[in-house]
C-alpha cells in the first residue's frame, strides 16, 4: 500500500473500495468455480469464513476443525487453495492502488491543495516560507534525485505476472467512469473475468531460477511499462505547480528554469559481491541492453514527433540555428531519404526528425550487433556518438519553434522527449559496480607480487599500504601485470576495470556510475581501487592535468563500521593523491550506508541511530575538507532494511545533511509496488523529490539543528536497544536453531526469485552466514517481524523508568522530532504486521520445544512490551490510529493470511519431515515443495513485504 498519510476526506471511499474488493473475489470465485470445480471453491470458502470467524473471536473448536480441513488436503489441493489466496491478495493490492490513484486524480480536479509530498502542497508551503522564484530556482539547480534498482531475491513476482496485473489495473479503472452505463459495465466486468482467468491460468511462481540476464531484464521492464511515461509527467506536475504557485513570464515561459534533477541507477548486473554470476560479459551485456532500451524508446518518440510537427515553411520561419542544422545533416540526406531527396522539403521539422531517426536507428543497430557478439564500430557519420548531439538536436527544434510565436506547442511531446533525454541519455542508467574490499586487497596484492613492485604488500600496515599505493597511483609509468600469470579471482578483477572504462566510450561516460566497495574498513580499501582503476587507464595524469574516470563509494554496513566512519573518511580524504584524483572527478564523495546489516548486527534502533550519527560525521568531514558530499542510502522494503515512505524517510535524515543529493536502493517487492503502472509511479517519484527539495531547505536557508538533550536521550536510547537485541540473538543460546526452524529460512533458498545465494556459506547456522535479506524475510513469513521493532520497547521502559519528566519528554520527541517519529512510526507498521498467536504456532516446528519455549518467551515479551511503550509515547489508543487507511488494508488482509500461515506450517512440518526421511545422499520428490513455495509467494503478496 504506497498511501500512508491520514485524509479526512479520503475515509469515506473506504466503502468504494471494499466494493470493489468485493467485486473481484467474486469474480474470481466464479473463475476457480468453473475452471477447478465446487470441491475448491468450497474449501477455499471454509477457510475463509473460518479464519475471518477466529479473527472476530477465539474458538478452539472451529480452529481445529480448520486445521482439519488443511492437513487432509492432498498437496494439489492446498496448492490450488494458496493460489486463491494468493492470487485474491494481489487483486486487493490492485484494487488499493487504483483507488489511491482516484483520489489523488479527484484533488487535481477540484483545485484545492493537493496531498502532502505533492510539489503543489510543497511549493505552495515554501513560498509561504517566504522562499522568492529566484531561491527556489537555486534550490532545485541543486538536486540529484537517484533511485538504484537493485535485483535483491525479495521479489517473489514474475514479470509475465506483473503486465497480467497490470491489464486488470487499467480495466479496473475504467470501472470508475462516472457515466458509464449498464451494458458497458457488464462488458468490463466480463474483460476483467477473462483477465483474472489469465491469472489464474499463469504459473506466479519461476520454474527455473532465474539468471542475471532475467533480473537484467526484470530492472528494464519498468522503464518501458511506466517510467518512459512517468519520467516526463513528473516535470510536468513540477512545472504546473510552479505555474501556480509563482506564476509565468509575459511570454508564457515559467519564472525559473527547471533542471533535469531525475536520474535512475541500477546494480543489476554490476553487483558482483556474494554473486559469482555477475561476470564481466554480464556487465557489458547489463550497459548495452539499457543502452537498447532507451535507444528503442526515442525512436518511437521521434518517429511520432514526425507525425505532428508538420509545419510548413511555407506558414513559419524556423530559426537562423535550426536550418544551419539542418545544412549540416545533408550530408547522410542521401542515405536517409535513398532517391527522394526533396522529402519534406517544405516540411523542415518532418524532414529534421526523419534524419534523427535515421541517426539513431543507426545507433541502435551498432549495439545490436555489440549484443550479437560481432565487434561493431559505430558509424560516427550517420550515427548519434552520443546523448549530447541528440539532446542538441531537440533542443533546436524546440527553440525554433518558440522563435515563431509557438512555444506551447514546443513545451508537448517535444518537450517530455526533451526531458527523458536529459535523465537518461543513451545509458538509460547509471550501472554502480560492486564488490568486496577483501577481493580487491587479495588482487593488488598479486598484481604487486607479479610485478615485483612489492612482494610484501598483505603484510604491511594501514599506513604503508596508503602510502604505497598513493606512490603507486602517481608513478607516470606502471608495469602491466600478465593476466594469464594471475589467479582467477585477480584476473576476472582486473577485466572488471577495463569493461568500465569501453563501457564508458560505448555507452557514454554517464553509463557507469561509482565503483561500491562493501565491508569497507580502512582508507586503503579504497586505494586499491582507485589503484586497479589506474592500471586500467580510469585515473592517472594527462597533459592538462591529472584525471580519474572512476568514482569510489566506500560501503559502512555493520554497528562497528558505523562507529568508524570517521578514521576511513578522514585518512582517505587527508591522502593527497587520492584528494587530487576526486578533485579531478569532480570533487564529490559518496559514501553509502547499509540499512540492513547494521539492522542485522545491531537492531533497529542502534542501526538507525548509528546511520543517523554517521550521515552528520560525513557530511562534517568533507566540508571541513572542502568536498561535496553525495549520501547514498542502501535502504530495503521492509523496516528492518531502512524501508518505509520515501517523502518522511528523506525529512527524518538529520538536518543539513541531505544538499540537494539523495540516492537509495529500491530493491524486491518495492520496484513492483512503486513502478508497475505509470500513475504510481509518478505518484511515487513526486513525493520523493518534493521530501528532497524540503529536506534541501539548507541550500538556501539557515538549517535548524537538533536539540542536545533530543540526542542525548537517543544515544541512551540506542545504547539500551542495541543491548536487548543482543541479549536475544547474540547471547541467548540456540536463538539460530530457533530462526532456522521456526522459519521458512532454508526453504526460501529453493524458490527461483534471484541469482543470489541467500547464504554466503552452506550448513552455517550462524549470524554472520545468513544475509540480511533472507533473515527480514523468514522473519516477516513466521509473523515475528522481529528486525523491525525488538529492542524499542526495553529501551523506552528503561529508560523512561517511572520518571513522568522522562515519558513527557520521549512524547515531545515524537511530536517536534522528525527522525523519531518516523522511528516509531514506522515500528508501528511492522508491530501491527507480526501476530504472536500466529508466530507461536511456527515456534512449534523447532525440534527442541524447550528452547523454542524460552526463545519465543522473550519474543513475546518484548512485542508486548513494545507496543505498550510505543503507544505510551506517540500517545495513541491503537497502533496505526494517525494512519487509519493503512490500519484497515493490514487488518483486512489478516484473516486472509491466518490460512495462509497455518497452511505454510503444516506444508513446512511434512517438507522437513520427508527430506529427514531420505536416506543419507539420496533424493526424492518432496509432493510439498511446490506448494509451500507457493506460501512464500502469497504470505509476500498478502504482507506487502518480504525481505
Amino acid at each position: 500500500m504506497t498511501e500512508n498519510r491520514t485524509d479526512e476526506r479520503f475515509l469515506p471511499k473506504d466503502k468504494e473500495l471494499r466494493a470493489r474488493v468485493r467485486l473481484f473475489g467474486e469474480l474470481l470465485g466464479n473463475v476457480i468455480r468453473r475452471l477447478e470445480g465446487e470441491a475448491v471453491l468450497d474449501a477455499v470458502e471454509a477457510l475463509r469464513k473460518g479464519f475471518v470467524n477466529l479473527r472476530k473471536r477465539e474458538d478452539p473448536r472451529l480452529r481445529e476443525r480448520m486445521m482439519r480441513c488443511i492437513v487432509h488436503q492432498t498437496p494439489e489441493m492446498t496448492e490450488r487453495i494458496i493460489r486463491a489466496f494468493s492470487i485474491y491478495f494481489s487483486l486487493v493490492n490492485i484494487a488499493e492502488e487504483d483507488l489511491f490513484y482516484r483520489w489523488r486524480r479527484a484533488q487535481v480536479s477540484s483545485g484545492e491543495p493537493l496531498w502532502t509530498g505533492s510539489f503543489d502542497r510543497t511549493l505552495r508551503q515554501l513560498h509561504q516560507e517566504g522562499v522568492s522564484a529566484a531561491e527556489l530556482e537555486r534550490l532545485l539547480s541543486g538536486l540529484s534525485y537517484m533511485p538504484v534498482f537493485t535485483a535483491h531475491p525479495t521479489e517473489a513476482r514474475r514479470r509475465t505476472t506483473m503486465q497480467n496485473q497490470r491489464r486488470v489495473f487499467q480495466t479496473a479503472d475504467r470501472l470508475n467512469q462516472p457515466r458509464i452505463g449498464g451494458a458497458e459495465r457488464r462488458l468490463l466486468i466480463e474483460e476483467l473475468e477473462a483477465q483474472i482467468q489469465i491469472l489464474w491460468r499463469t504459473n506466479e511462481v519461476r520454474v527455473k531460477k532465474p539468471q542475471v540476464r532475467d533480473e537484467i531484464k526484470y530492472g528494464l521492464f519498468y522503464f518501458e511499462e511506466s517510467l518512459f511515461e512517468a519520467i516526463p509527467q513528473t516535470y510536468r506536475f513540477l512545472e504546473k505547480a510552479v505555474r501556480r504557485t509563482y506564476g509565468i513570464q509575459p511570454d508564457g515561459s515559467l519564472p525559473i528554469r527547471i533542471p533535469a534533477f531525475l536520474r535512475f541507477g541500477s546494480w543489476i548486473g554490476g553487483d558482483r559481491d556474494g554473486n559469482p554470476n555477475v561476470t564481466p560479459e554480464v556487465t557489458m551485456l547489463a550497459c548495452r541492453l539499457a543502452m537498447q532500451q532507451v535507444l528503442r524508446e526515442y525512436i518511437r518518440r521521434v518517429t511520432h514527433l514526425r507525425n505532428v510537427l508538420t509545419h510548413s515553411s511555407l506558414m513559419c520561419a524556423p530559426s537562423a540555428e535550426f536550418l544551419a542544422s539542418l545544412k549540416t545533416d545533408s550530408s547522410i540526406a542521401p542515405a536517409v531519404f535513398q532517391g527522394y531527396m526533396d522529402r519534406y522539403e517544405t516540411e523542415p521539422y518532418r524532414r529534421k526528425l526523419q534524419i534523427m531517426a535515421y541517426r539513431l536507428k543507426e545507433t541502435l543497430a551498432t549495439v545490436e550487433r555489440r549484443l550479437a557478439g560481432e565487434s561493431a564500430v559505430l558509424p560516427v557519420m550517420s550515427a548519434y556518438a552520443g546523448a549530447d548531439a541528440f539532446l542538441a538536436d531537440l533542443r533546436v527544434i524546440h527553440d525554433s519553434l518558440v522563435s515563431h510565436g509557438e512555444r506551447n506547442i514546443a513545451a508537448g511531446e517535444l518537450t517530455d522527449l526533451i526531458r527523458l533525454a536529459e535523465t537518461c541519455g543513451f545509458h538509460l542508467h547509471h550501472l554502480d559496480v560492486r564488490q568486496e574490499s577483501t577481493v580487491h586487497s587479495a588482487a593488488v596484492a598479486a598484481i604487486l607480487a607479479q610485478t615485483d613492485l612489492a612482494a610484501d604488500y598483505e603484510t604491511l600496515d594501514e599506513p604503508g599500504r596508503i602510502a604505497l599505493l598513493s606512490e603507486l597511483i602517481d608513478r607516470p609509468d606502471l608495469p602491466e601485470p600478465d593476466p594469464e600469470r594471475l589467479d582467477a579471482t585477480a584476473r576476472e578483477t582486473l577485466r572488471v576495470f577495463e569493461v568500465i572504462r569501453e563501457m564508458r566510450v560505448e555507452v557514454g561516460p554517464e553509463g557507469i556510475g561509482t565503483y561500491v566497495i562493501s565491508m569497507t574498513h580502512a582508507a586503503s580499501h579504497v586505494l586499491e581501487v582507485l589503484f586497479l582503476g589506474r592500471l586500467a587507464g580510469l585515473a592517472g595524469e594527462a597533459s592538462d592535468g591529472p584525471f580519474c574516470h572512476l568514482r569510489v563509494t566506500p560501503l559502512f554496513e555493520t554497528i562497528e563500521d558505523l562507529l568508524h566512519v570517521e578514521d576511513v573518511l578522514e585518512g582517505l580524504l587527508a591522502t593527497p593523491t587520492y584528494a587530487r584524483m576526486l578533485a579531478a572527478s569532480g570533487n564529490v564523495q559518496e559514501v553509502m550506508l547499509g540499512y540492513s546489516d547494521s539492522c542485522k548486527d545491531g537492531g533497529i534502533l542502534a542501526s538507525s541511530w548509528n546511520l543517523y550519527e554517521a550521515q552528520k560525521k560525513i557530511v562534517a568531514i568533507t566540508e571541513r575538507f572542502g568536498v561535496r558530499c553525495q549520501l547514498f542510502h542502501g535502504r530495503g522494503g521492509t523496516v528492518g532494511r531502512g524501508g518505509g515512505p520515501t517523502h518522511e524517510s528523506i525529512l527524518a535524515q538529520p538536518p543539513a545533511t541531505v544538499q540537494g543529493r539523495i540516492k537509495f536502493t529500491e530493491q524486491g517487492e518495492v520496484l513492483s509496488y512503486k513502478y508497475s503502472n505509470v500513475e504510481t509511479a509518478v505518484y511515487e517519484i513526486g513525493v520523493g523529490a518534493t521530501g528532497l527539495i524540503l529536506a534541501s531547505r539548507s541550500l538556501i536557508r539557515a538549517p535548524a539543528r537538533d536539540r542536545d538533550e533530543h540526542m542525548a536521550t537517543m544515544n541512551e536510547l540506542a545504547g539500551l536497544g542495541e543491548d536487548a537485541y543482543r541479549e536475544l540473538v547474540d547471547r541467548t543460546p540456540g536463538v539460530l536453531d530457533y530462526f532456522y526452524e521456526s522459519t521458512p529460512v532454508q526453504e526460501i533458498g529453493f524458490l527461483n526469485i534471484g541469482s543470489r545465494p541467500s547464504h554466503r556459506r552452506k550448513s552455517d547456522r550462524s549470524k554472520t552466514s545468513i544475509r540480511a535479506i533472507p533473515w527480514v524475510f523468514g522473519w516477516a513469513q513466521s509473523r515475528h517481524t522481529l528486525p523491525a521493532w525488538y529492542g524499542i520497547g526495553a529501551a523506552l521502559a528503561a529508560w523512561r523508568g517511572e520518571d513522568p519528566a522522562r515519558l513527557e519528554l520521549l512524547q515531545q520527541m515524537y511530536r517536534d522530532w522528525p527522525f523519531f517519529r518516523s522511528l516509531l512510526s514506522n515500528s508501528q507498521m511492522a508491530l501491527t504486521k507480526a501476530d504472536m498467536r500466529m508466530a507461536a504456532d511456527y515456534a512449534k516446528l523447532c525440534s527442541d520445544q524447550a528452547l523454542a519455549g524460552q526463545v519465543f518467551e522473550k519474543v513475546r515479551e518484548e512485542y508486548a512490551r513494545t507496543v505498550r511503550e510505543v503507544l505510551l509515547v506517540a500517545q495513541l489508543d491503537a497502533l496505526m490510529d494517525e494512519t487509519p487507511l493503512l490500519a484497515l488494508s493490514l487488518q483486512r488482509r489478516n484473516p486472509y493470511l491466518d490460512p495462509l500461515n497455518s497452511i505454510q506450517i503444516h506444508l513446512l512440518r511434512e517438507s522437513r519431515a520427508l527430506e529427514a526421511g531420505q536416506p543419507e545422499g539420496e533424493e526424492t520428490d518432496n509432493p510439498w515443495m511446490s506448494p509451500l513455495l507457493r506460501s512464500i509467494n502469497a504470505i509476500a503478496a498478502g504482507m506487502r513485504n518480504t525481505g
